[in-house]
């Protein structure tokens, strides 16, 4: 049994991790800004020790850190509410390292971005792998888990507005194929790998779950909606109106693509359950989402 931390409790990857840790009978500390919140109080529920803890503040991550024996590292440039903020994503992970190397920790898991290694240009890509560097350059032992495009993010946004009306907005062409991941799986993989640090420390690992075009990401919408959906090609100018950051992520996977072995992940490491794009799909209430 060991004692994880976990950055990110709240959202939507630390949480899936607190809660596959939990599940695989290990002892988590949620850190999170806000320990008063609902996300908060189901993790306290589920056996989770929640934790006060701020990446500018650190103080606050000493003494959430201290006595951990792994961590579980999320970080994000989209957490001010003014788009895409890659400086304090690379401010914010860089004290996260500093303070679990003041804390030995004997692993890191950092979960970044699949690509992200490979200097796609990519602004919020790109301060993912800034981050990773300075946790290797740390001396601590640690993994990188670098989940494809989330599935989750299927169920908010431009996306649930097209659904309104049969259609699946998204800013690629309708043959191009791209891996997914659910943060269901994200969690679960992470817990795997924080209980077997020997035969992961050192490691980059890109991981996905499914891969489907957007063409097929709208037909097994429609299965679960119950109705057709058609795939429509958003223009990457009106992405970029709105982020020049998700632009040059959209332009990347249309031009490059997102490639992950899903199958050889599957074959080797079962023991996650790894999600298709149709089970998550249908796994979601898309009349509360919808509201209908």
């Amino acid at each position: 049994m060991l004692t994880i931390a976990v950055t990110g409790a709240t959202g939507a990857q630390g949480g899936a991790a607190a809660r596959a840790a939990l599940a695989a009978g290990h002892r988590v500390r949620a850190l999170t800004r806000r320990p008063g919140t609902p996300a908060a109080t189901a993790l306290h529920d589920l056996g989770a020790e929640v934790r006060a803890a701020d990446f500018d503040d650190p103080a606050s991550l000493d003494t959430a850190l201290a006595g951990a024996d792994a961590l579980f590292a999320v970080t994000t440039p989209f957490s001010t509410g003014t788009g895409s903020d890659t400086g304090t994503e690379i401010r914010q992970g860089t004290a996260l390292v500093d303070a679990a190397a003041r804390a030995r920790l004997g692993h890191v898991v950092l979960t970044s971005a699949a690509h992200a290694d490979r200097g796609t240009g990519i602004p919020h890509y790109e301060s993912k792998r800034a981050v990773e560097q300075h946790l290797r350059a740390s001396g601590l032992p640690w993994t990188v888990i670098a989940p494809a495009a989330f599935m989750d993010n299927y169920a908010s946004g431009w996306t649930l507005d097209g659904l309104r009306t049969g259609v699946f907005a998204w800013p690629m062409p309708a043959g191009r194929p791209l891996t997914l991941i659910p943060a269901t799986d994200i969690g679960a993989f992470a817990a795997l790998v924080l209980g077997r640090r020997d035969d992961f420390a050192g490691h980059r690992i890109d991981i996905a779950s499914d891969a489907l075009t957007p063409a097929q990401i709208a037909a097994a919408l429609g299965t679960a909606l119950g109705r057709p959906v058609t795939h429509r090609q958003v223009p990457l100018a009106e992405v970029r109106t709105h982020s020049a950051d998700l632009a040059a992520m959209f332009a990347y996977f249309t031009d490059h693509g997102l490639d992950v072995d899903v199958t050889g992940l599957r074959r080797a490491y079962p023991e996650v359950g790894w999600h298709t794009f149709a089970d998550w799909a249908h796994g979601r209430d898309w009349a509360a989402l919808l509201g209908r």
